[in-house]
């Protein structure tokens, strides 16, 4: 998820595109952008970069064991095929 941090980042950088005019409101905007950044990000269903990669190793490691259990259920199959004599 997003870290507080980078919400802040976020907001700022909003904020920071004010017109020279609402300046006197900035303080209110940023804490406004904050608020609704942090609802919006925190209804969605995100990971971090390093649980994404995790999972990415476990995608592959059980693809991996997939391949080499329906190899070994195809030489059982073949194996137990009746031969044609």
């Amino acid at each position: 998820m997003f870290d507080s941090k980078t919400i802040d980042e976020m907001a700022n950088k909003l904020a920071g595109v004010i017109p020279p005019a609402l300046h006197t409101i900035k303080d209110d905007l940023e804490k406004t952008f904050r608020a609704i950044l942090q609802s919006a990000l925190g209804k969605m269903e995100l990971v971090t970069r390093e649980e994404f990669e995790v999972q990415k190793l476990v995608l592959a490691k059980t693809r991996t064991n997939l391949e080499t259990l329906e190899k070994r259920v195809e030489a059982l199959e073949k194996s137990f095929a009746p031969t044609q004599d």
